[in-house]
């Protein structure tokens, strides 16, 4: 998913604040559900970020177009691994590893089989 850095992005410095990488990777999970036209709340349950590990290489600035790659690294029962990063062109801004839980009525449960097609996507569009 590509994304254009905007000063509400920005710090004084016209340079991406470092949680809104966070944002920009939120945004690229949940657009694979929206571009399917569903939503990743639904009556079977929902992801909650159960762990991350992130990693800062270069900024982003103003203006800046970037683009989220996201990959699913590994399928558990009831979690998902997943690895994000932030490029500009050729250049790694970001990269994490975060760990989703799925849950329904408060409490992990199993994946359904109906969203590992959306969470396919992960591994064939940004």
């Amino acid at each position: 998913m590509k994304i254009r850095v905007y000063y509400e992005d920005t710090d004084a410095a016209g340079i991406v604040y470092y949680a809104n990488y966070l944002k920009f990777c939120e945004r690229a999970r949940s657009e694979i559900f929206f571009s399917a036209g569903l939503s990743p709340q639904t009556e079977e349950g929902y992801f909650v970020v159960k762990g991350l590990q992130a990693d800062y290489y270069e900024p982003a600035k103003l203006g800046d177009m970037v683009e989220v790659e996201t990959k699913l690294a590994e399928r558990k029962r009831a979690s998902i691994r997943l690895l994000q990063r932030v490029v500009r062109e050729d250049t790694l801004l970001f990269e994490m590893g975060i760990r989703l839980a799925f849950v329904k009525e408060g409490r992990p449960a199993k994946i359904p089989e109906s969203l590992y097609s959306i969470i396919s996507l992960w591994n064939s569009e940004s």
